[in-house]
């Protein structure tokens, strides 16, 4: 090569590298192990408007691109989705997880049916992907209308506090606390470098595609010792493993908590737990957090305190979650679990592998105050204090129809444990179901409550 294509060329990658895209890639992977690919390709006269290649995460290898807001404000078109397409495709033959970072001011409308087509594409790429392995998306700036959904698509939305993220075509909406609040979005970090942070912690916590096991963790002690007075999410909290813990949508739904963590097994584990009456929003965390971790092969342990469910549909559609669910399932009644809530988490419903109980879980398949009315009422005939005699007779059923002992004799959980136990039962019982297999009926999908 003669000394001006030498420097031609040492021109073109000097100014390919000090685009915001390809700074973002470096700052996502290893240092010094990001390869770009299609470095030079054109949109019209400037380059892509993003920058795509290959590299590791603390040695996982993954595949990302970024949208350049610097060239042409990252505007979707037929080349960038070619680009991004091309990510898509490598990872399907490679087994590798995908990170998308969004930040364009919209689509290049000039390219008109081009442009139709070159969202089109990546949506079905993406959605063909799904399941296979694991799809995050990082919205760093605006990410608008088709866009927006092409981002909500992946598995896990990580956002900056600037990010924007609306399927509006006039940009109305969709700022961070509102699409953290709506469950749309995973985690909010105040900077793009937290935000970046986040996601490399995500990516370790995940096996690389649906055929791998879990992701090896390294782990030390239990946070604490699990107590009678822990709710399920403080129980849940307990028996991870200390700096382990990655809770996601904590301002969704909050009477559940889902996390990825380590219990003292080596793996990720999937951590959800479930206290008082649960809402809509409540079983739509749950069921999607179930549905990844059982794509993934990542068992869950659940934790429950539950008196009912608000929502029919969002019911059916937890418990669809569960029974599908093939994973290692271990579930522990901490409180109260009786009725639906028992069925659909707990129970043979839910296909859970093993079921134990603390000395004071509640398991029933009526609520104690409606069980001991309904079938001891003849108890208060000659009450001389109804009131009082109620409480009492309902005190009664519950320690003794609905203990965790009687359940046990029932067949209904397989142990009584103390609460200091809790970690070390899980070890056991997800040691024990490292081997699980499962076969099922042969058949596209479920069709669930959505």
């Amino acid at each position: 090569m003669s000394i001006a294509g030498n420097a031609d060329l040492k021109q073109a990658c000097d100014a390919a590298g000090k685009t915001r895209g390809h700074q973002l890639l470096e700052s996502l992977f290893d240092k010094g192990t990001f390869h770009e690919i299609g470095r030079f390709s054109k949109s019209g006269e400037t380059y892509t408007e993003a920058c795509a290649g290959f590299g590791t995460v603390e040695g996982c290898p993954l595949y990302a691109f970024a949208q350049d807001s610097d060239v042409n404000g990252g505007a979707m078109s037929k080349a960038q989705a070619e680009k991004v397409r091309k990510i898509y495709a490598l990872a399907v033959k490679t087994g590798a997880p995908i990170v998308g970072i969004f930040d364009s001011i919209g689509g290049k409308l000039v390219e008109k049916g081009d442009l139709l087509s070159a969202y089109g594409e990546i949506l079905r790429d993406a959605n063909n992907l799904s399941g296979v392995v694991p799809q995050i998306s990082l919205v760093l700036g605006p990410c608008i209308g088709t866009s927006a959904m092409i981002a909500a698509g992946a598995d896990f939305i990580v956002m900056s506090k600037k990010g924007q993220l609306t399927i509006a075509p006039n940009g109305e909406g969709g700022f961070s606390q509102e699409a953290a609040e709506n469950g749309i979005v995973a985690l909010v970090k105040d900077s793009e470098e937290e935000a970046i942070k986040a996601v490399r912690q995500l990516i370790i916590k995940l096996p690389s595609n649906n055929l791998e096991p879990a992701a090896f963790m390294e782990e030390s002690e239990a946070v604490s010792v699990p107590s009678v007075e822990n709710t399920a999410k403080e129980a849940a909290k307990a028996v991870a493993s200390k700096d382990s813990i990655m809770e996601l949508s904590p301002d969704f739904g909050k009477d559940v908590f889902t996390a990825f963590s380590g219990v003292g097994i080596g793996t990720t584990v999937g951590l959800v737990s479930y206290d008082g009456e649960l809402t809509e929003d409540d079983c739509v965390k749950a069921a999607r957090f179930i549905r990844f971790c059982d794509a993934f092969s990542i068992p869950v342990v659940s934790f429950v305190n539950a008196k009912g469910f608000l929502s029919l549909r969002a019911a059916s559609m937890l418990s669809s979650a569960y029974a599908e669910a093939t994973v290692s399932k271990v579930t522990i009644a901490v409180g109260d679990a009786y009725g639906p809530v028992y069925i659909a988490v707990a129970g043979k419903g839910a296909n859970a592998d093993s079921v134990v109980a603390w000395p004071q879980a509640v398991i029933s398949a009526l609520a104690p105050e409606t069980a001991a009315v309904f079938l001891w009422n003849d108890k208060l005939k000659d009450s001389k204090n109804s009131i009082s005699d109620r409480k009492k007779m309902i005190e009664e059923y519950r320690a003794t129809e609905a203990s965790p002992l009687q359940a046990a004799a029932q067949g209904l959980i397989e142990n009584v444990i103390e609460p200091e136990e809790t970690r070390s039962q899980i070890q056991k019982d997800l040691t024990m179901l490292s081997g699980k297999r499962v076969h099922t009926f042969p058949k596209k999908h479920n069709n669930i409550q959505l």
